[in-house]
């Protein structure tokens, strides 16, 4: 059996922001089309914990948390030829896009900025920070969460 993970999923604020997710309460995390991201979003397991990234923002940074809900079911944006995420090559007999749907836990007060988090040496090694790197899912280890946890003052208990 595995550890409880913990995830980071990015998205631009005025496409996705963490008050739409606040006030939604679930989504399904639709619409991301890099393998590795979708193999990422493929492993998540319900109430594993996720991190809310801002990216493309006046302040970009982890701005909430929320955790899995349901684990990941075939993204139905792949199918609507009207969507952005249409994939005219997947089909329902055999979908190449995966999505989770995510629930809504707590916004923080503030926005945990990319530099402050480069700044930590414990946090240096997090994929988010990484020179390229580019995925909008990632995974975030045992030790970053509680760093993160700490830093922004969220007691996860």
């Amino acid at each position: 059996m595995r550890e409880m993970a913990t995830w980071l999923v990015k998205s631009e604020p005025s496409t996705y922001s963490i008050d739409d997710f606040k006030r939604e309460k679930k989504t399904l995390w639709e619409g991301v089309r890099n393998y590795q991201a979708r193999n990422y979003l493929k492993e998540m397991k319900k109430g594993e914990r996720v991190l809310f990234y801002h990216s493309n923002a006046k302040e970009i940074g982890i701005v909430g948390v929320g955790k899995v809900f349901k684990e990941a079911v075939p993204d139905p944006s792949q199918f609507d030829p009207e969507s952005d995420y249409y994939d005219e090559g997947s089909s329902e007999s055999t979908p190449r896009w995966f999505c989770p749907e995510l629930q809504f836990l707590h916004k923080f007060p503030r926005v945990l900025t990319r530099d402050e988090l480069s700044a930590q040496k414990p946090l240096r090694e997090m994929v988010i920070l990484q020179k390229g790197s580019r995925l909008s899912v990632t995974p975030v280890s045992e030790k970053e969460y509680q760093e993160i946890c700490a830093l922004v003052g969220w007691d996860d208990t």
